[in-house]
């Protein structure tokens, strides 16, 4: 059984369209000038790439999920948009600036990943990023460890899919590699879903991985008693909030 992650690009960007928006402080942060040449590592469907090109920026959008590149390549053509994993990146200081929203918490190779954008960076480029980090979504990992005890289904550590470091072990992993970090902090935001199904779409969309060994219907009974376990605690106000803790950094190329 396969550990890749397999994404829905329809699904993401119906019900999931928050991890974007939230993306656009990060844009800000990037501050992208005209004519700079920008990574986008773990691309998604595209949005942000588009809200960099808009600056005047040339982008190049990766993502290791064919499915989400081919949406970001229908949404905006003008966009160089290419499949591909993060850990199989061979740039060579092309790259005025690296960026990445949500996605670096889903590669679970982070040396070889920081590695590669050190790479990609010419020298003094920047690396803006958030990741999730050290708590994130703790109240959904624990619901869904004890749905499959509760359910009797076996839970797999090796299919668990993300990586949640401390600020004091990324900025570690970051200064490892050559980088000299600017800026490094772990923040809580809580997340509204959408909708009174955003739990059950949440978990279609990012549990896939670790409940890849179950049944379609053994998969629906763990997102019904996750659910249970989770309303007293993160339904408020007809909306499902969850416990999100993001790591957000500037690092810069020595």
């Amino acid at each position: 059984m396969t550990t890749k992650t397999k994404w829905n690009a329809h699904l993401y960007d119906e019900k999931h369209d928050f991890v974007s928006k939230l993306g656009t402080s990060l844009v800000n942060l990037l501050a992208p000038q005209k004519n700079e040449h920008i990574l986008d590592v773990g691309c998604g469907t595209g949005d942000l790439a588009n809200d960099i090109s808009a600056l005047g920026a040339s982008v190049l959008g990766v993502d290791a999920s064919a499915t989400m590149i081919l949406a970001a390549q229908q949404k905006y053509p003008a966009i160089n948009f290419q499949t591909m994993e993060a850990t199989a990146m061979h740039f060579s200081q092309q790259f005025d600036a690296v960026f990445s929203n949500a996605a670096l918490h889903w590669m679970k190779e982070p040396d070889v990943v920081i590695e590669n954008v050190y790479g990609a960076l010419k020298n003094g480029g920047r690396l803006v990023a958030e990741m999730g980090g050290q708590g994130n979504i703790a109240s959904i990992i624990w619901a869904l460890q004890k749905s499959m005890e509760s359910l009797q289904f076996p839970y797999i550590d090796h299919y668990f899919p993300w990586y949640f470091p401390s600020v004091e072990e990324y900025q570690s992993k970051l200064e490892n590699a050559g980088f000299q970090v600017e800026n490094i902090t772990l923040y809580k935001r809580p997340t509204p879903l959408q909708g009174q199904d955003g739990l059950r779409n949440w978990l279609v969309m990012f549990s896939e991985n670790l409940l890849q060994h179950l049944k379609a219907d053994e998969k629906e009974q763990v997102y019904a008693t996750c659910e249970e376990l989770l309303k007293p605690t993160c339904f408020q106000q007809n909306e499902w909030v969850i416990d999100y803790y993001r790591l957000r950094f500037i690092a810069r190329k020595k």
